[in-house]
């Protein structure tokens, strides 16, 4: 049985308050850590006026679509994980990409059978779900907001109206040799009148986008999913090449979902994510294996702490790949993959060296599904916020690849989601992938915004990161240098990320203190590459003195409060 009841049931005593809101805590009591200054500062001004962490959340999501387009946006999806400080409740969100009414599971192969090029089906119409996005957002700022809706789009509308400056790494997206950069919507929107491309320090006017959150504050989730934006999008999407076929009905129809988060102990904490589709339980499954070996008492200066780390980590990524997907059309076994003597099983393939890769296992629950063939790339955000009543919001969001598809409407880029499938649906045997093609199912994610808990059900932290199929490792990183090795939120963010799975071994060696790459290797642990898109970890976590913030230094965040 889930320990979701042990973690976030109500209580009818008055909740111990945690040490950040203490009288004898100096530091801030309401913090923010997001991908770009811009945002975390539209969601501090939120909170001056007395807003919730989920008023707030709009307000940085609003200006991220803005601001840091290649990661996320109105167009795409997202996971939100959400603690109520008074009745230490846990809340998992689902505002996942919905696969329209006339998706199939071939959708991705050419006529021969062959999956289509990468850059050719990310670009294509037939990429773009369903966006759950805002959806999801107005659910619950409904249920936890304090402000009205209409007043949390201020800042975004005043940036894309008066400009805003475009940061380094925006102008190395725009400058990329990604696809979606080489659109005729990108070119268009990215190109000045002088005929050059926008630079960093360069302002960036978006008149449309802020037409779109006047028409957002307003109307809330319909101004998207109906009206007129509704009808420039599906024109959008069935343009070719590859059009799509998304509806104003497949629009009108999405719902956002809501549930009891995922939790499960770690140590003397409670951690906890949201449900499938999210890969958040593999997150927990990774943790449950690690808590039968010793790493808790090593540390980042130990080579065996990260050759711990790496196997426990392919034997999560094993069971993800083959277990997860959208649990309305495929059971997950979650309940099996967290029982302790299937954990403790695992963590005894661990070994001394790392050998081939580990074969998913046989959790109960588990059903006869075909291997995975989901290519997953980057091009996330994640944001942390927590506000006066100690309530807090951890979001993961994404408009999937860099740029979505690149094609836009309203100033806004339309997410590449459905490419998140897996694209070869079934084996010759036919048996199905976890992660096939559906219409109406929701594609996998491995974005899994973590909150954790002390086992009085009071909060200590929460982290998550961007990073594709790399989520997982770098949040499993976090959690042990915070958990584990009790470093500070930004030393643990800052330590070396290191991505096994399967045969494959990515990390950043010069991050490693002298030695540990070495040791590694004689383990059998050799790097190549870092792994793809590097990580863009945020999060807060509760200290005696008051909150404390972590922004990756990968990117260009903060972590700010008062």
């Amino acid at each position: 049985m889930a320990l979701a009841a042990c973690a976030t049931t109500a209580t009818k005593e008055a909740p111990t308050p945690a040490p950040a809101a203490t009288a004898t805590a100096t530091g801030p009591k309401v913090m923010v850590s997001a991908a770009n200054p811009l945002a975390v500062e539209a969601g501090l001004n939120v909170l001056r006026k007395g807003g919730s962490a989920v008023d707030a959340a709009v307000a940085v999501q609003a200006v991220l679509s803005l601001v840091e387009p290649q990661s996320s946006g109105v167009g795409g999806g997202a996971f939100m994980t959400y603690y109520d400080a008074k009745t230490k409740k846990v809340v998992g969100y689902n505002g996942r990409e919905t696969a329209p009414a006339g998706a199939t599971a071939t959708m991705f192969l050419d006529a021969t059978g062959k999956p289509l090029p990468f850059p050719v089906a990310v670009t294509s119409g037939k990429a773009t779900g369903v966006p759950g996005a805002v959806a999801m957002l107005a659910m619950a700022q409904a249920q936890h907001g304090n402000l009205a809706w209409k007043d949390l789009f201020g800042d975004a509308e005043r940036l894309a109206a008066d400009g805003f400056v475009v940061s380094p790494r925006l102008a190395g997206m725009i400058a990329s040799p990604f696809p979606q950069a080489g659109t005729p919507d990108a070119k268009a929107y990215f190109t000045k009148p002088d005929g050059q491309r926008y630079q960093a320090g360069d302002v960036l006017k978006n008149p449309a986008y802020a037409t779109t959150v006047r028409k957002i504050a307003a109307e809330g989730p319909k101004a998207l999913l109906e009206g007129t934006i509704a009808q420039a999008i599906v024109a959008k999407v069935h343009e070719g090449p590859l059009p799509g076929t998304i509806t104003l009905a497949d629009l009108k129809s999405y719902k956002p979902k809501s549930g009891d988060a995922v939790c499960r102990p770690y140590r003397v904490y409670i951690v906890c994510v949201p449900n499938a589709p999210s890969s958040g339980a593999a997150l927990l499954e990774a943790l449950g294996i690690l808590s039968h070996t010793d790493i808790a008492d090593r540390g980042p200066t130990d080579p065996q702490a990260w050759f711990l780390l790496a196997q426990a980590s392919r034997l999560m990524y094993a069971d993800r790949d083959r277990y997860f997907g959208d649990p309305d059309f495929t059971p997950v076994p979650i309940e099996g993959l967290l029982e302790e003597n299937y954990v403790a099983k695992r963590a005894t393939l661990i070994g001394d060296v790392a050998g081939p890769a580990p074969a998913p296992g046989t959790p109960r629950g588990a059903g006869a599904l075909a291997p995975d063939a989901t290519k997953e790339p980057g091009g996330t955000s994640h944001f942390v916020v927590v506000d006066a009543d100690g309530d807090v919001v951890s979001m993961t969001t994404t408009v999937e690849s860099i740029f979505g598809t690149g094609r836009m409407v309203g100033g806004f880029f339309l997410n590449n989601q459905l490419t998140d499938f897996s694209w070869a649906p079934a084996n010759a045997d036919g048996t199905k992938a976890a992660n096939a093609v559906a219409p109406g199912k929701r594609p996998r994610s491995s974005m899994a915004p973590t909150i954790v808990l002390d086992r009085e059900g009071r909060f200590v932290a929460a982290i998550g990161s961007p990073g594709g199929n790399s989520i997982l490792a770098y949040n499993l990183k976090a959690l042990v240098g915070v958990l584990d090795w009790k470093l500070s939120v930004q030393d643990a963010f800052d330590l070396p990320n290191l991505i096994a799975r399967g045969d494959s071994f990515a990390s950043e060696p010069a991050r490693f203190a002298p030695g540990v790459v070495d040791a590694l290797a004689a383990k059998g642990i050799a790097f190549k590459g870092s792994g793809g898109e590097g990580s863009g970890l945020h999060g807060v976590m509760v200290t005696p003195q008051g909150l404390q913030g972590g922004a990756d230094d990968r990117r260009e965040g903060v972590a700010k409060g008062f």
